[in-house]
């Protein structure tokens, strides 16, 4: 099956000293597929994307993209076979608008797209994330939500197949978070796989195909979000004693 899935994971592993990070993480991801990747804080999930993203070096274990491996890979050479990310906390250039921050993903993107070209896909990019009108303004001018969506539009900018969302619906009111999974739904639409790492249950409701749970750096579930979200020791994890 492994060379059928988009993604293949195998005892994925990452140790920072005496630390295990993430400790034997396997999993297969399937094209088209909204993966979400829950667990209580410092249970390994932003590391796993770390490591699936090429900001980390794994200790040990495969990571298989559409058939190559890429676990030894750098972050932009892993960027240029198709994965783009977006980060726990909004990073956009307060100094450019709306239009130059994605101009600046393009131009340091995969293909370097730069000048009337890079302007012209920027302005679709504006259209395609909801900033429609919003295109010359400046970020502190717009809502916490707007700003998340240019980091969007700078993820997709490359037309990755793979998307990893940290926490992208983190800090949204209900009628924004209505907004983002909409928007996250019809990502997928486009074709795209994306993997989510999330804390809102609801978002995990609504968009997850499948989940996966991890405490103390282990998977410790993977299935539908119904079941395991109703799963003894998920709800142990969230609820007890860790204190990572």
């Amino acid at each position: 099956m492994e060379h059928t899935s988009l993604l293949h994971i195998n005892n994925l592993t990452k140790r920072f000293g005496g630390l295990v990070a993430v400790n034997g993480l396997s999993f297969d991801l399937d094209h088209g597929e909204i993966l979400g990747l829950l667990g209580p804080n410092g249970s390994g999930k932003t590391t796993a994307l770390n490591l699936i993203s090429g900001a980390l070096n794994p200790t040990d274990g495969a990571i298989v993209l559409e058939g190559h491996h890429i676990e030894n890979l750098k972050a932009h050479e892993i960027a240029q076979a198709g994965v783009a990310r977006t980060f726990q906390l909004v990073r956009v250039l307060e100094s450019m608008t709306v239009v130059e921050n994605i101009m600046a993903g393009l131009a340091f993107g995969p293909h370097g797209i730069w000048g009337d070209e890079a302007r012209e896909r920027a302005y679709e990019l504006v259209e395609r994330v909801g900033l429609t009108g919003k295109a010359e303004l400046m970020p502190d001018e717009l809502t916490y939500i707007d700003q998340k969506r240019i980091e969007i539009a700078r993820a997709i900018a490359a037309n990755p197949n793979l998307l990893l969302l940290d926490e992208w619906l983190a800090g949204l009111n209900p009628s924004e978070l209505k907004i983002g999974i909409e928007l996250i739904l019809s990502l997928r639409e486009e074709g795209r796989t994306i993997i989510l790492v999330e804390h809102v249950m609801d978002a995990i409701r609504a968009l997850c195909d499948r989940v996966i749970v991890m405490n103390a750096g282990q998977k410790i579930a993977d299935g539908t979000p119904k079941t395991v979200l109703s799963d003894p020791e998920v709800i142990k994890a969230y609820l007890g004693g860790d204190d990572a």
